[in-house]
């Protein structure tokens, strides 16, 4: 399973976006933004398999959630950023 992240500027955003994708059936994670990823300091992220990551990212945009990246994580850690 190949992970990705996405990225949101507060808690806020983040839980809803969790509680949201979840409700819909898609599994992820909440977890604070790695500071060496996310170039404006604190943030939240949402952790999940990548083959979810199309219809989360529409699920939250039907939803009004807004976010800010997606990365895909490669086998050793290294981030990668997609467009959505």
């Amino acid at each position: 399973m190949k992970n990705c992240i996405i990225t949101f500027r507060s808690v806020t955003p983040a839980q809803r976006a969790e509680d949201t994708l979840r409700r819909a059936g898609v599994r992820c994670t909440i977890q604070r933004t790695p500071k060496w990823m996310e170039e404006k300091g604190c943030g939240y992220s949402l952790r999940m398999d990548c083959r979810d990551l199309m219809a989360a990212a529409m699920l939250l945009r039907k939803a009004g959630i807004s976010f800010r990246k997606a990365y895909s994580l490669t086998e050793d850690g290294v981030p990668e950023e997609l467009r959505l």
